[in-house]
């Protein structure tokens, strides 16, 4: 009988990983063996925590500062990755922007920043790290999506045109580079526990609008990239898996 962790040896890079959802990824991929690279633009503080929390459990880290949205500064971050955990198998998608404006008060600029990162940073990200899967016989892409690419959102146009997007890119990459031992899915949380600095502080009431009847947990998105990222998910691939405690079913 084994004792070794589904994803010892491998090495995953999470972007958007100091807090929220991204640290709960990062702690459980490291959790199952994983070294982590530790991604986020600004907040050191932060990912420096998620680093010391996977050291502190035994794991391996490495914070990398970049802003995913800049093609050079992905390619360098990347080059980094490998030069210090020698691979890269697994990709998680987790950065993104929440703000919210009436569309007819949306300017370009505005328009812009979900796309940028959330779309942008998908292209530069997926364009530096296949190369590394392919190398390394094989990978898994998880992009993190939500309700909205599909229910669509009252202020929230140009977020929920970029989770929409990135359905369309998972998709796409999951047909294009099954051959090369790479999947992709993508994970859609529903409402969700955690703190979001640029979203409107009022909590909404979800006792009926979730047939579970309460907010989900970053550790229970957190399971399901885990699960994506393993052996036990080697034969899907191009999936979008919704996580909302049954607040939309298909």
């Amino acid at each position: 009988m084994t004792t070794e962790k589904e994803l010892a040896g491998k090495v995953a890079l999470v972007t958007g990983a100091g807090r929220n959802i991204g640290r709960a990824i990062a702690l459980s991929l490291a959790d199952a063996g994983a070294a982590v690279a530790v991604n986020t633009r600004k907040s050191r503080e932060d990912v420096d925590g998620t680093v010391q929390a996977i050291r502190a459990a035994g794991g391996q880290a490495e914070a990398f500062m970049a802003d995913i949205a800049d093609g050079a500064a992905v390619q360098s971050m990347v080059d980094g990755i490998v030069k210090r955990f020698g691979r890269v198998d697994f990709l998680v998608l987790n950065a993104s922007v929440r703000t919210e404006r009436p569309f007819l008060e949306l300017s370009y600029e505005e328009w812009r920043v979900p796309l940028s990162i959330t779309l942008d940073g998908a292209f530069y990200l997926a364009k530096a790290c296949i190369p590394e899967m392919i190398k390394a016989g094989g990978g898994s892409i998880v992009t993190l999506g939500g309700m909205v690419s599909l229910s669509g959102a009252a202020r929230r146009v140009h977020g929920s045109v970029a989770k929409h997007g990135l359905v369309g890119f998972t998709r796409a990459i999951a047909r294009e580079l099954a051959p090369q031992g790479i999947r992709a899915n993508c994970v859609a949380p529903g409402t969700m526990n955690t703190v979001r600095a640029n979203a409107r502080a009022a909590r909404p009431d979800v006792s009926k609008t979730v047939p579970m009847g309460r907010m989900g947990e970053a550790e229970e998105i957190a399971t399901t990239v885990r699960f994506l990222c393993g052996p036990g998910a080697s034969y899907i691939t191009g999936q979008t898996l919704q996580v909302n405690g049954g607040q939309m079913m298909f």
